[in-house]
């Protein structure tokens, strides 16, 4: 029988964890090219000194040299994966480094207890988790008001052999491709407009805002 994973309109969590199961050993070679695309969006997210932020998704943890850096050995990282298999190798990059701000959270993010409430929260290259209404629900519930939010990963492009690429990309790195023209658009709906920038022939996409302070009684 072949059971070949195809991208549904929905995530699928069995199939995620199985495929970053596979992944998780290679996850951050296979990564190298999107370097650039991680720092760019990472820098949008004007942290500063003292910052608590938010790693939403944050696999083996490549982000947190960065944003540790950007915030100090006086601010906190807050960071959430539900793969285990990459929250180890989050938990040894941690370790080696001897940094004592980063806690790390093994949770589905919709599922996850998430300590206080943070400054600025990244969700870089998560397709699947920006899909989940209820996971964004209880990420934005851990904001403060003002809190900078980042997203950033492929998208489909009206550079027709492009969306070549973003298939591939997407068939290795999610299990559902609604939503995939913006997807950034459930996040916007939660925290408020986003700014859009496209790069790589319009087929990745770093979508920054402020969470909207609520009105009314």
């Amino acid at each position: 029988m072949n059971n070949a994973r195809k991208p549904s309109s929905e995530p699928d969590r069995a199939q995620a964890l199985a495929q970053y199961r596979r992944r998780a050993a290679l996850y951050d070679l296979e990564l190298t090219a999107f370097e650039p695309i991680r720092r760019r969006a990472i820098w949008r997210l004007a942290l500063q000194r003292g910052d608590t932020v938010l790693d939403v998704g944050c696999g083996t943890g490549l982000s947190l040299a960065l944003l540790r850096q950007e915030i100090g050995a006086q601010g906190r990282i807050v960071a959430l994966d539900q793969s285990p298999e990459m929250i180890a190798k989050a938990r040894e990059r941690v370790a080696q480094a001897h940094w004592s701000n980063v806690t790390l959270l093994c949770s589905p993010i919709e599922l996850a207890h998430i300590p206080g409430r943070a400054d600025a929260a990244l969700f870089h290259f998560t397709h699947d988790i920006l899909r989940q209404p209820d996971a964004i629900a209880n990420v934005v519930r851990h904001l403060k008001p003002q809190a900078y939010v980042v997203a950033s990963g492929i998208k489909w492009t009206w550079v027709f052999p492009a969306n070549l690429f973003v298939w591939s990309a997407a068939w290795h790195s999610a299990t559902t491709l609604e939503g995939l023209t913006q997807p950034w658009s459930r996040l916007a709906e939660s925290i408020g407009p986003m700014d859009v920038e496209s790069l790589w022939l319009d087929t990745v996409y770093i979508a920054s805002g402020t969470l909207r302070q609520k009105t009314g009684r």
